[in-house]
């Protein structure tokens, strides 16, 4: 596969470059920060977790996969709950706009450590990986460069 990423920024400022961005892809990438008072900032009904979601549906982007990161932030760090919490949160809301959270990958990340990004992490062995139910099959995973 040849993949092309663009980095579309995710504050409200740039929110132009955002919508240009996405326009051109055909799978997003939804990064939602796991720490406490971040996820709920970005959830919340002027969120721009709620924003960018609804954004890419709407610019026609079918394939998503979201990457919950910050899972070292989370108290306790890598917290199992709190990645099934988000993950809870985000598909009610994904499906109220259109994606099929079946369809879509979850992975609990840390970017800043390299958690769950390339290889699987030893930090967070709760996790037994993403799985996704599409009409063109079925695909599974544990990292989110597979679910790329």
């Amino acid at each position: 596969y040849y993949v092309t990423i663009i980095d579309a920024p995710g504050h409200r400022d740039f929110i132009k470059n955002m919508i240009t961005g996405t326009s051109q892809a055909d799978c997003a990438v939804l990064i939602v920060a796991a720490g406490t008072g971040e996820f709920e900032a970005g959830i919340s009904k002027n969120g721009q977790t709620r924003e960018h979601a609804l954004l890419a549906f709407t610019l026609g982007v079918k394939q998503l996969i979201v990457g919950v990161n910050k899972m070292d932030s989370t108290e306790p760090p890598y917290s199992e709950s709190r990645f099934e919490e988000i993950k809870k949160e985000v598909s009610s809301y994904i499906k109220k706009i259109g994606y099929n959270p079946a369809a879509v990958a979850f992975v609990p990340i840390s970017g800043w450590h390299g958690d769950n990004m390339l290889e699987s992490s030893s930090k967070m062995p709760w996790f037994k990986g993403w799985n996704v139910d599409r009409k063109e099959g079925k695909a599974e995973g544990k990292c989110l460069i597979e679910a790329l």
